[in-house]
């Protein structure tokens, strides 16, 4: 084959990977291990697009690398296949989302596998396979059986916890629990009846069942998280979602806050996502404190950082979700307190926390009174306190927070202003005008660190309140009222929880003749005929969130097939953890977080050997979509050219990029793009129509996205993989411009021809290299080694093209330059080097071959080009070799031409050299 033919080369690569396995992992090995892993993708029915295999491209990069330096390498590929896109489309179209997940699944592979990953697929995993999610119903086993023991700071078995009970009641016992948890004796414990206990328990469990305030989405039939809702709508779909009371299952993630939040200065991630993770944890050290109510005898708990505003507060709010606020509304207020609700319900949570602007809120008609100094307080309720955050309750103080100051202003309340010793803190700049000066004996004079512990102290020895450690991360809901996702491994006797028998699962999901709630309300698993344990029990019938399947799975890739555990201990141990991960930052505070939170009570059980999941974390960039236009002259069907746009009045329309070529317009093939346009008339510029641009995300609503496969039939995967690289860092937002891969296409085909001469032969030299071939090789092996440990890949792609560029001009064909240059290159280029290197008569993949070390004595400099001055102005350029004596340097600069002319005849009186600087002639 004497002509780079890209269609038949990576072709006959990928069949050689996958017959021989060349990219098979094994956990028995001497070698150091390295496993890198990408975030693993929904399958969509779209495909891919030329974004989606960025972050791939890069971990391949490595896996590649590391393969060469000697590890043993762990690259797999799954899929998260559990969603609610799949069974939207069922709902629409009553086809299984097990049959559309399938073919999408099929074609992600193709297209995978068409970019020439070096992915041992017979890893691969599916996360809504019963052989998988068994394993995901069993560690859920694992948590409703632990509890987490304060004093030890992990989780343990909940059978430890009850055998406290049945000696000591709670009495002891400092775990994670509900705050409502009552006291009891181990009298007490032994006269509750079973269903007692069981509820007892559930506010120790790890994961449990309780009331929970969510994200109701009735258009979609199911609760979502946070995250999947913006500006108080579904993510997906646009739908309305309000804030409900549900039963629903939860995972205690709040016990881990603590080991979550230090554990992030543990592993190298991106600080964006570290701080992200910071914030969501949200740690506040500060006191808890009860205000009681005048009207009932009730109090209100609120949870400060600054208990030294105590005496600058005015008025009190509630999370409109509040437990009492129906308890204590008036009469009188009680309608505009429903009506102030109902609104509020419909608010997310994030849209509460974020928007800073709106004031709004409800009086309540109740009054609480101030312990520190008996003053009567109002109480309203607002949605800017949200009922998961602390109590649901804050004490407001106008004069020391924003928000406070503009809803006092608003209700026309008092804003009263706090000394700070002798000095204001932290008010608002005209309190002093709005309001009037407190002092207390307790506290005058006191800076508000000193007053902290005299106001705590006052606290605890009134018995009303206490310090406190709060966090702003709440527990997570573990309940999707939906078909698709993985069951709940529960049955319920009389009310109460019971876990399935190991032996019973998995437990798979039932058939069902259609994918929507049953005409009373329960979710789609109600719909099951005689689905129910031993016939009897009714199943649970909401089932797993999202992130469930995806918070362990970097464990099963290292034991796919194992049906007797999660993975075998042993080979956890070998492989350990993720060195290497890539992904999108949007899972900071999702994915991210639950799979630390997962991995965490994994290690406390014994299970797995690393307390943190991911060592090192990369976030890819967006590859940004390039839209093409063109313009449409108003009340016709004619099409003006960019440049002349402006001399008719258009309307921009995108146009598919795929019949855009450097922003020229295929007509006809416009003209067959939609029925509409089979007419078009088009006025041109130079005989061309060119179209407008603008970089935009890439959607299919505005045309611009690009196909890989398109790419690779073109111009091949290689092409594509080294343009993806070169297009700018990992890190960074870039557009996608298919104008630029000639230049990388064209650097493939050079490569080629270094191999081959002028009459297509290939043609290798056993010849010894000169220095100036050695020095580029090397200096090519060092940058590109830096630049992978750095994963800096676009560097190493202009330092490539930079290589090849100058052994072309030496007219390089010697073995020991190329034979090296090509195993460097491989993990960019992986199926050209591969053709390379079976021609350079090697008879086993590249993959395993060793990484050329560069070599210091050839990047050494063995000459300087010196700039000549004539009286002090550069004239000419002279090299010289570093050891040339001084009297042959002096002799050559005087008999040189170009020097000679500009001394005019005249004898040099002085000639200066400065080595390795400047030579300068005085005449």
């Amino acid at each position: 084959m004497s002509e780079y033919n890209f269609n038949q080369i990576e072709k006959k690569w990928q069949r050689y990977w996958e017959e021989n396995h060349t990219f098979k992992a094994t956990a028995k090995s001497d070698k150091p291990k390295y496993y890198a892993m990408d975030m693993f993708p929904y399958p969509s029915g779209s495909g891919l697009h030329v974004g989606h295999p960025l972050g791939y491209i890069a971990s391949d990069i490595v896996s590649r690398y590391k393969r060469l330096t000697g590890h043993n390498v762990l690259h797999p590929m799954g899929f998260d296949s559990f969603g609610l896109p799949a069974e939207q489309y069922a709902i629409q179209t009553g086809q299984h989302p097990a049959i559309t997940t399938e073919e999408n699944i099929t074609r992600y592979v193709e297209q995978l596998k068409n970019l020439g990953f070096s992915f041992d697929w017979d890893l691969e995993i599916r996360t809504s396979d019963p052989s998988y999610y068994k394993w995901t119903q069993w560690i859920f086993m694992q948590l409703f059986n632990s509890y987490y023991n304060i004093n030890s700071d992990k989780a343990e078995p909940i059978t430890e916890l009850v055998k406290e009970f049945e000696q000591h009641g709670n009495k002891n016992v400092n775990a994670a629990c509900d705050e409502d948890t009552p006291a009891f004796s181990a009298d007490k414990w032994k006269q509750m009846n079973e269903q007692e206990q069981s509820e007892m328990l559930l506010k120790y469990r790890l994961t449990y069942v309780a009331e929970a305030v969510v994200n109701w989405c009735p258009a979609l039939g199911t609760v979502l998280a946070n995250d999947e809702v913006v500006g108080g709508v579904s993510e997906r779909g646009g739908y309305p979602v309000e804030r409900k009371l549900m039963r629903q299952w939860m995972m205690r993630i709040t016990a881990y806050a603590e080991r979550l939040l230090q554990g992030l200065e543990n592993i190298d991630w991106p600080e964006p996502v570290k701080e992200m993770q910071r914030n969501w944890i949200g740690k506040s050290v500060g006191a808890i404190m009860s205000f009681p109510l005048e009207s009932i005898d009730k109090k209100i708990k609120v949870f400060t950082t600054r208990l030294d505003t105590v005496y600058g507060v005015t008025f009190l709010v509630l999370a409109p979700e509040h437990e009492l606020v129906e308890q204590i509304t008036s009469e009188e207020q009680r309608k505009t307190v429903e009506d102030y609700v109902n609104v509020a319900k419909n608010r997310s949570e994030r849209e509460r926390m974020t928007d800073v602007k709106t004031v709004s809120g409800a009086f309540t008609g109740a009054y609480a009174i101030n312990p520190y100094n008996n003053e009567r307080i109002p109480v309203y309720i607002a949605d800017y306190v949200l009922a998961g955050y602390g109590t649901g309750a804050v004490m407001a103080v106008p004069s020391g927070d924003q928000r406070d100051w503009n809803f006092a202003k608003h209700f026309g309340l008092p804003i009263v202003q706090i000394l700070d010793g002798q000095k204001d803190l932290d008010t608002q700049a005209d309190a002093t005008k709005e309001g009037h000066y407190v002092n207390s004996e307790m506290v005058n004079g006191l800076t508000y660190q000193e007053a902290l512990p005299v106001l705590v102290k006052y606290l605890e020895e009134n018995n009303i309140g206490k310090s406190k450690i709060n966090f702003r991360m709440r527990d997570a809901v573990f309940s999707r009222q939906r078909y698709w996702g993985e069951p709940v491994p529960v049955y319920f006797e009389d009310g109460v929880p019971h876990l399935l028998d190991v032996s019973d699962l998995p437990l798979e999901l039932p058939k069902i003749d259609a994918y929507l709630p049953t005409e009373t309300g329960e979710p789609p698993l109600g719909r099951a005929v005689d689905w129910k344990y031993e016939d009897e029990y009714p199943y649970e019938l909401s089932t797993m969130p999202g992130w469930a399947g995806s918070s362990w799975y970097w464990y099963r890739y290292m034991d796919p097939k194992n049906d007797e555990a999660f993975a075998d201990k042993d080979i956890i141990k070998y492989w350990r953890d993720v060195d290497l991960y890539i992904g999108g930052s949007e899972h900071a505070t999702g994915h991210l977080l639950y799979s630390r939170f997962w991995n965490k009570f994994l290690f406390d059980m014994g299970l797995v050997v690393e307390e943190e999941p991911f060592k090192k974390l990369i976030n890819q960039g967006m590859i940004q979509g390039r839209s093409n236009f063109v313009y449409r002259v108003k009340d016709s069907n004619t099409f003006v050219s960019h440049g002349l746009k402006d001399q008719y009045d258009t309307t921009a329309l995108h146009v598919d990029v795929n019949i855009v070529d450097n922003d020229m317009l295929d007509l006809e093939a416009f003209k067959k793009w939609r029925a509409e346009y089979e007419t078009a008339e088009f006025i041109l510029e130079d005989g061309k129509y060119i179209c407008g641009v603008e970089i935009e995300k890439m959607s299919k609503s505005k045309y611009n996205v690009v196909n890989p496969d398109d790419i690779v039939e073109r111009q091949g995967a290689d092409t594509l993989r080294m343009y993806e690289m070169f297009l700018g860092p990992l890190e960074q937002f870039k557009p996608w411009n298919t104008n630029g891969m000639d230049g990388v296409n064209k650097f493939l085909k050079r490569y080629w021809k270094l191999f081959h001469d002028n009459a297509g032969n290939f043609n290798v030299s056993d010849e010894a290299p000169n220095a100036e071939e050695l020095k580029s090789l090397h200096k090519t092996i060092k940058k590109v080694e830096e630049d992978i440990e750095r994963f800096s890949f676009n560097t190493s792609v202009s330092t490539f093209m930079i290589c090849v560029n100058e052994l072309t001009q030496l007219k390089t064909n010697k073995r020991a330059i190329l034979e090296p240059l090509t195993i460097i290159l491989s993990p960019y280029a992986p199926h050209i080097t591969e053709e390379l290197w079976e021609k350079l008569g090697h008879n086993e993949s590249i993959s395993y071959a060793a990484f050329p070390q560069w070599e210091e004595r050839h990047l050494v400099e063995s000459t300087f080009e010196y700039p000549v001055s004539i009286n002090g102005k550069m004239r000419a350029k002279m090299t010289f070799s570093l050891d040339t004596p001084r009297e042959e340097m002096e002799k050559a600069v005087v008999n040189d031409e170009q020097v000679a002319k500009f001394m005019e005849g005249k004898a040099p009186k002085k000639i200066i050299i400065v080595p390795n600087k400047i030579i300068n002639v005085v005449v």
